[in-house]
């Protein structure tokens, strides 16, 4: 059974058309990472799943019912825009979220109280949202994303906002859903994030499958242009070699990208002619690289 199945979905915003013929078919108990630039259509397909807006054509089916409507309520989504109560108390907005989502008001509580602790906020407990910091207001729409414990989790852009010892945390935390057999798709288009996190990625662009799979196999599609390299003394005339494009120093190392054709074996032979090579790595290709290389330098805003 798939959590999330997409047929030939399309949208279209007067004359752009934001979603385009996109097909998906999303595991059940994985982490699929949704990505893509700015105005990619991202934003756009998840609404339509959450059913905020209608397709155009095309079929969306949730956690393998027919009736999506009813899937719905298995499922927590977190809308890039962040929608809290600001003058509640940051347990009385997760409470009150529990009690929207069908929980007894005895169950409201106790669940609210669980993931303040799991979140980090528990001593913020009786503070109003307008209080909390923007990080502390991104946990906490977390947390009413999640507090009725649903099957299927859907978080845009999740990771906004909050600094390294959060993302920390909140990748944990999906991490274990995932153990405990949940879905979680989220959107991003900063790509270390799904390289750390996902089990499966789909790139989409102009509304539009890219690439979809998993990291090793969109990986293996894409032969590395960069080559890590070591050399004992002057390592100055490597940028002069007729097989480089360019050079970055990282640390005691160059990161060399080849120029377009070139083999790495003629650039080993080169450096060997010229220096005492100590290290010789043909790198693979980051998901970050792949991205720009699929997609370019497309920087319209979402649909």
């Amino acid at each position: 059974m798939y959590a999330i199945e997409l047929e030939s979905v399309c949208k279209s915003f007067a004359a752009v058309r934001a979603v385009d013929e996109l097909s998906v078919r999303v595991p059940t108990g994985c982490v699929y990472g949704f990505l893509g630039p700015n105005g990619a259509g991202k934003t756009t397909t998840l609404r339509m799943i959450m059913d905020i807006i209608r397709p155009d054509a095309g079929v969306i089916r949730l956690l393998g019912d027919g009736d999506s409507a009813r899937a719905r309520n298995r499922v927590g989504y977190m809308p890039e825009e962040r929608g809290l109560y600001r003058k509640m108390t940051a347990a009385n907005v997760l409470a009150y979220f529990g009690a929207l989502k069908g929980l007894s008001k005895d169950q409201s509580r106790r669940c609210a109280g669980r993931w303040l602790e799991r979140v980090a906020l528990a001593e913020h407990a009786g503070k109003k949202v307008e209080e909390l910091s923007r990080g502390m207001h991104q946990k906490l729409q977390f947390a009413v994303t999640v507090v009725n414990d649903p099957q299927l989790v859907i978080l845009d852009e999740p990771f906004s906002g909050l600094d390294p010892v959060n993302q920390d945390l909140l990748r944990d935390i999906i991490e274990q859903m995932r153990a405990e057999g949940k879905t979680v798709l989220f959107s991003t288009h900063v790509m270390h994030e799904a390289e750390q996190l996902c089990d499966f990625i789909i790139l989409i662009n102009r509304g539009k499958v890219v690439v979809d799979g998993t990291l090793d196999a969109i990986r293996a599609g894409h032969e590395s242009h960069t080559i890590s390299i070591e050399l004992e003394g002057d390592s100055s005339f490597v940028q002069t070699l007729p097989a480089v494009r360019q050079v970055k120093q990282q640390a005691h190392r160059l990161d060399v990208r080849l120029a377009d054709g070139a083999d790495p074996q003629d650039l080993l032979k080169a450096l060997v002619a010229r220096a005492r090579v100590r290290a010789f790595e043909i790198k693979q290709p980051s998901l970050h690289e792949i991205f720009v290389r699929l997609v370019g330098a497309d920087h319209a805003e979402d649909p």
